[in-house]
């Protein structure tokens, strides 16, 4: 590496705090791996070490890092192998390749496929340090960069929204078409089910994104005081409107009102609320003059408003007007695939929130999760893997770490291991029935890996079988695929 290529010797202290980016270090000789750890962990960074390459390739799968540190040449799992899972696991990553004279052109191969530099050995402590500190400067801007809207896409945008299953394939896809357009939408669902980050999905995903989005509770609004919550008052309208006051429709004007819970709202503003609709028109409390407004409504409710309609609680004309389009969010008991995907998105989010080092689910755990029915839905789910985080000691989000509501008691911690997951459907059940029992390894394999949401770790340990013989099992059906593909092919060319 010629001396302008060579990175300048860093002076000083950094600018940011060291502590707070994950290093991963991999080297398969473990006297230079720890020898580079040594050096980056005295100036504050924290590192994790793997001595081998299929070791790096769980910890990648199982958890995150902002800078990836690895060997080029390494037996099983090579740097460019772990390059590329990078990309795949950890895509905000950077990765630095380590290597010797006689690797350096497949390491100039390696930056051009993403990886965001290399150090050639002999590696001198400053030379390693001043790398590092690139990459981390690098991370650092992209972070800055992308900040807001990274906090928006996650809360609020459909790639945010973590799901598996076809229920909720449905409903993304049924939202995608909604939120380009100006509709009206009426959202429904259990309480927990996520109906106001689906409104915030929408509004961010339509043309009012730059615009505000205004969320109203009206059913934990006094009742006196919900019109002037939507439409504002002016000075005198009541006792204690000692000034004039601007209401959610006017905040929201160019962009988005969500009404939540609008089953529980009075019937007076009901009739109010559908003149609005048609007029596009407010008129604050206390007040003669109209104030033209430019909102899309969404609203939603877990109440049944046709019941309601039948019992004179809410009116049928503005049902109508709320429902020009409907989404139904189905209850976490009815996708259950989306669990484990969920409480590993929560168990990530909660780690880096709470500060709390490396913790993973042990399979009784998941069993158990994925076996609970789920009343308070996802936000039950969120609160209990937070509960688990925060409180856990030993890195293992075990039985002992379970809320009270997912215990047994009468189950030991060997019989939360021999849980069972729910049966085999009668279809699936008729369809491997007399066949091969290589078949049926296959069908239950790629089926835990759905439900794993393609945790190969997590797989392996409710299957019960070694990592390796999961990961030669899948190598083994790709090559079976690739045969019956190149038949395929041939049978396309002879016809």
């Amino acid at each position: 590496m010629s001396d302008s290529q060579s990175p300048k010797k860093s002076t000083g202290k950094p600018d940011y705090d060291p502590s707070t980016f994950r290093l991963l270090v991999v080297d398969n000789e473990a006297a230079h791996a720890r020898a580079m750890t040594e050096s980056l962990e005295k100036v504050g960074y924290k590192c994790t070490v793997a001595t081998s390459g299929p070791e790096a390739a769980t910890l990648i799968e199982r958890d995150t890092f902002d800078i990836i540190i690895t060997d080029m040449v390494m037996n099983d799992v090579d740097g460019m192998k772990l390059l590329k899972l990078a990309g795949q696991r950890l895509p905000d990553a950077e990765v630095v390749m380590v290597t010797g004279h006689a690797t350096v052109p497949i390491a100039v191969e390696a930056m051009q496929q993403g990886a965001f530099n290399f150090l050639e050995k002999p590696i001198t402590p400053s030379r390693l340090r001043a790398i590092v500190e690139k990459a981390v400067g690098a991370v650092s801007l992209r972070r800055q960069n992308t900040e807001l809207m990274s906090r928006l896409d996650e809360r609020f945008g459909f790639e945010g929204i973590v799901y598996t299953s076809k229920k909720m394939q449905q409903v993304i896809d049924r939202l995608r078409r909604i939120a380009a357009t100006d509709a009206t939408v009426l959202i429904t669902g259990e309480n927990g089910t996520g109906k106001e980050i689906v409104a915030q999905a929408v509004h961010q995903n339509s043309p009012r994104r730059n615009k505000s989005i205004v969320a109203i509770n009206t059913g934990a609004i006094a009742e006196n005081l919900v019109e002037s919550e939507l439409f504002g008052h002016v000075k005198g309208a009541f006792t204690g409107a000692d000034a004039d006051r601007v209401g959610a429709f006017e905040y929201a004007n160019g962009g988005t009102l969500f009404l939540d819970e609008v089953g529980d709202m009075p019937m007076s503003t009901q009739i109010k609320l559908l003149r609005v609709l048609e007029e596009s028109k407010i008129t604050r409390v206390g007040d003669n003059k109209a104030i033209k407004v430019n909102v899309r409504l969404i609203s939603a409710t877990n109440r049944p408003l046709e019941t309601m309609i039948d019992a004179g609680t809410f009116r049928s004309d503005l049902y109508f007007r709320l429902k020009v389009v409907t989404v139904e969010l189905p209850a976490l008991r009815e996708r259950r695939e989306d669990v484990i995907p969920l409480m590993d998105h929560f168990r990530k989010m909660f780690l880096r929130r709470h500060d709390k080092p490396a913790a993973h689910f042990t399979p009784a755990v998941t069993k158990r999760f994925f076996a609970y029915d789920w009343p308070g839905n996802v936000r039950e789910l969120r609160n209990f893997v937070e509960m688990m985080v925060v409180l856990d000691t030993d890195g293992k989000l075990d039985v002992d770490d379970l809320p009270p509501e997912l215990v047994d008691d009468q189950a030991t911690d060997h019989g939360a291991e021999e849980m069972e997951l729910p049966a085999i459907s009668a279809d699936a059940e008729s369809s491997l029935v007399g066949q091969p029992l290589s078949v049926i390894e296959r069908w239950a394999i790629e089926k835990t890996l759905q439900l794993t949401n393609d945790n190969r770790e997590e797989a392996a340990k409710i299957l019960g079988i070694g990592a390796r013989t999961l990961y030669r099992r899948l190598d083994q059906y790709k090559k079976e695929s690739d045969e019956e593909d190149t038949a395929s092919d041939g049978d396309s060319d002879a016809d």
